[in-house]
């Protein structure tokens, strides 16, 4: 982490529970991020907060810590029955929701508390079993939360406190119904720590916010504060038939550095991988389709430097917290401006600097000027000469899948949004 971007808030100055100082000691954490130092002081005083953060800057660690001394301070009677869990962390991805548990793991090591996932895709009965068994934090997307919930594994009358993280995304996702049935299923707000964090406290963030928190303070830190400033933009022009020469001569121009590239649609991502790996690229896509034990056995590749490159949609890539990725290249420009800061925001890890290298092709060129004025800047142009364009070995062709495959099977056309939503 860079030292600039790091305030003078140290931690242990913190009235925090003393083995939830030993846990952040050993953690390596020293000084507060700006998100850090805004919002604990809030938090800590059992305040409720709604707080502007861009992933990346230490927001969980945030809600984490707050948590935490919560239910460390308070004097909780034990029951003979099944332990319920009291700390409700909500996130729209499966990835997020895993991220957020090793978070918890690290930070609260020597706290002797517990922690549950509950996530689709995948271990359905490991899960469902841990959660039995009794917990004190649960960390898990809408659609297998409420699986389990409506099943009676686990309770939610006893919480304390209530996380939403990266709530615009959830609004993205298609999850409000999902989360108001859960938040109305919590004890009251005002007999609660509520805790909310978004990319931006868009109008329809703010109402989620006051309809189910206890008049919540606002903390803002502008992302392009935390991000575009450490990152090193460009942008190509490139007809539609220069686009994928220009992608691979610039990832032969990049040389091997840990790289993501995102694109718009999940075929995309597929046909990207395809040509890079037929081009001599280590990459690979991650998408919806993906089985949940690759998508983890990729996501590690990549954060160990087996895997080059990574390829995904703003929803496959959401909350992935992955440190040391270089360049960041939107090989489409995105159709929303703020996934364009996000997405940035993958290579300029809590202050450190990185590169973004945008193909403004004929398909995308459009979305071009609402994300200059969202930033509050030109990109800066870079130019190319076609004639100096790589020749591209063309992947092979993939085999077609029947329509069956592609739709689930007969008795499965219709599906379940939520289970469909569980798969992203």
């Amino acid at each position: 982490m860079s030292e600039n971007y790091l305030t003078d808030l140290r931690f242990d100055s913190l009235q925090l529970h003393k083995n939830l100082q030993a846990s952040i000691h050993d953690a390596g954490f020293e000084f507060c991020t700006p998100i850090q130092a805004n919002t604990l002081p809030i938090a800590l005083k059992f305040k409720d907060v709604a707080g502007q953060a861009q992933t990346g800057t230490g927001k969980t660690a945030a809600f984490l810590i707050a948590a935490f001394q919560r239910l460390l301070t308070d004097q909780y009677k034990t029951s003979k029955e099944q332990k319920q869990p009291r700390v409700f962390v909500l996130a729209p991805t499966r990835e997020l929701a895993i991220q957020i548990a090793k978070d918890a793991e690290l930070l609260g090591q020597h706290t002797g508390l517990s922690i549950g996932l509950a996530y689709g895709g995948t271990d359905y009965e490991k899960q469902r079993k841990i959660l039995v068994d009794g917990v004190d934090l649960i960390i898990g997307t809408p659609g297998r939360l409420i699986d389990y919930f409506k099943q009676g594994t686990f309770k939610l009358d006893q919480i304390q406190v209530a996380i939403l993280d990266e709530a615009d995304r959830m609004f993205d996702l298609g999850f409000i119904k999902d989360i108001r049935y859960l938040l109305r299923r919590l004890p009251s707000p005002e007999k609660r720590l509520n805790m909310l964090f978004s990319a931006t406290l868009s109008q329809r963030v703010l109402e989620l916010a006051y309809e189910h928190m206890n008049e919540p303070e606002l903390i803002r830190i502008e992302p392009e504060k935390v991000t575009t400033d450490k990152v090193q933009q460009a942008i190509f022009y490139p007809s539609n038939e220069d686009k994928m020469q220009l992608l691979i001569g610039l990832m032969r121009e990049i040389g091997d550095v840990r790289t993501m590239i995102f694109v718009n649609m999940k075929r995309e991502a597929e046909k990207v991988q395809d040509y890079l790996k037929a081009n001599e690229i280590d990459a690979a896509a991650i998408s919806g389709d993906v089985p949940q034990k690759k998508r983890e056995r990729l996501l590690s590749d990549f954060q160990e430097g087996k895997l080059r490159v990574l390829i995904g949609t703003d929803v496959a890539s959401r909350g992935l917290h992955i440190p040391g990725v270089e360049y960041v290249i939107n090989y489409d420009l995105p159709n929303d401006a703020e996934d364009y800061v996000h997405r940035i925001g993958r290579t300029a890890r809590a202050g450190a600097s990185g590169y973004a290298l945008s193909l403004a092709c004929e398909t995308y060129a459009m979305s071009l000027p609402d994300i200059e004025k969202y930033i509050g800047k030109k990109i800066p142009y870079a130019s190319y000469e076609p004639a100096d364009l790589p020749r591209v070995t063309k992947p092979k062709v993939r085999p077609r899948k029947s329509r069956q495959h592609r739709s689930g099977g007969a008795n499965n056309r219709s599906g379940n949004s939520r289970s469909q939503r569980q798969r992203r």
